[in-house]
């Protein structure tokens, strides 16, 4: 229970299934230690949230519990966060946290407090059809989040229940309007709920402020020459085009990022695609196929998956795009779909065949 319209509205909906509930609200962030001078209440884990995750529990007559996981949130989540940022990397927390925080972490509270299931306000469906639990989209494409949940074990999906995944935001809203939900207009959350001002410059310097200080001014490299010099490698990322200090008649973009050489290397936009790349951190939720195998692929969040043929390079795969993609980019997640059906993913490496 974040506080927001999509968890009520799942637990009405448990509720109109037969399910006896509790609500359980994770406390997750303290933000009064990094950027607390601009907490909003909206904010995941504001009283203002927590308490209308309560209001709600409590119009619909459910037990309802704050629970402290800001531990296991910061070493999960939040310290991978920085740490990827410092190797010149750009992570996903939400994938992370879904995976340890709000999955198998909250499985274990589950254990605690006598509950079979859990349940969750995302926007994708669990299909028992078989009696093999498989994850697929959800039924809005606007809404979808399966591309977040591709890194939760695979175990888990048996005993998880996705109420929302055949309704749209606008249906969601409606229905929480028509029962009186206190949470019924709260605003969306963030995409990175603990950087507040989407600041991360800012959030790193607090958070890890020896290591960023150690960053120097560095090199800006383009076509095998220096042409600038840049402020600290972790104010980029990939595809990044402002804040690079250069005059030129056509933009340039980062290409490469080398966190050890303190190096940003810039080139044209028509430099930025790319053919193929290599994951990681392979978590799959379907039975490992043979490879190679030919399926669809999504490198971001709002991005449109592609056509994609898949094989086992020593202990990566190889992602070969049937279209060049734009901006793959390191420590990004990328998800393996059939149709509808999320098989996996994983997290995108810097392949060491990159042209600098």
């Amino acid at each position: 229970m974040s506080g927001g319209v999509d968890s009520s509205v799942a637990l009405l909906r448990i509720l109109e299934a037969g399910y006896e509930a509790v609500g359980v609200t994770m406390k997750l962030w303290e933000y009064d230690q990094v950027g607390g001078n601009i907490v909003q209440d909206t904010n995941c884990c504001s009283v203002e949230t927590i308490n209308g995750a309560k209001l709600v529990c409590d119009r619909l007559g459910v037990p309802h519990y704050t629970i402290d996981f800001t531990r296991i949130f910061k070493e999960n989540v939040v310290d991978n966060f920085a740490e990827e940022y410092l190797n010149g990397r750009t992570p996903n927390p939400c994938v992370r946290c879904n995976s340890f925080v709000k999955w198998e972490a909250f499985f274990n509270q589950a254990k605690i407090l006598n509950a079979d299931l859990i349940a969750t306000g995302h926007y994708a469906r669990i299909d028992l059809a078989h009696d093999i639990p498989k994850l697929r989209k959800g039924l809005d494409p606007q809404k979808d989040q399966s591309y977040v949940l591709w890194g939760i074990p695979r175990h888990t999906l048996s005993r998880t229940l996705l109420p929302l995944g055949d309704l749209t935001k606008k249906e969601v809203r409606l229905i929480a309007r028509e029962h009186q939900l206190e949470t019924s207009d709260t605003p969306e959350s963030m995409e990175i709920c603990f950087v507040v001002d989407n600041d991360y410059k800012r959030f790193l310097n607090e958070y890890r402020p020896d290591e960023m200080a150690a960053i120097k001014p560095g090199e800006i490299f383009e076509d095998g020459n220096v042409v600038g010099i840049h402020e600290g490698y972790t104010h980029f990322t990939i595809g990044q085009r402002k804040g690079l200090g250069l005059s030129r008649p056509e933009p340039r973009y980062v290409r490469r990022i080398d966190s050890k050489k303190n190096r940003i290397y810039i080139t044209r936009k028509d430099f930025l695609w790319d053919t193929n790349c290599l994951v990681s951190k392979v978590n799959w939720l379907v039975d490992i196929p043979a490879l190679p195998i030919n399926i669809e692929v999504q490198i971001r969040y709002n991005s449109t998956p592609v056509a994609a043929e898949i094989s086992s390079e020593n202990e990566f795969l190889r992602i070969k795009f049937a279209e060049p993609r734009l901006s793959v980019t390191p420590g990004q997640s990328i998800v393996f779909y059939e149709d509808d059906l999320v098989l996996g993913g994983g997290i995108i490496e810097l392949d060491p065949e990159l042209d600098s």
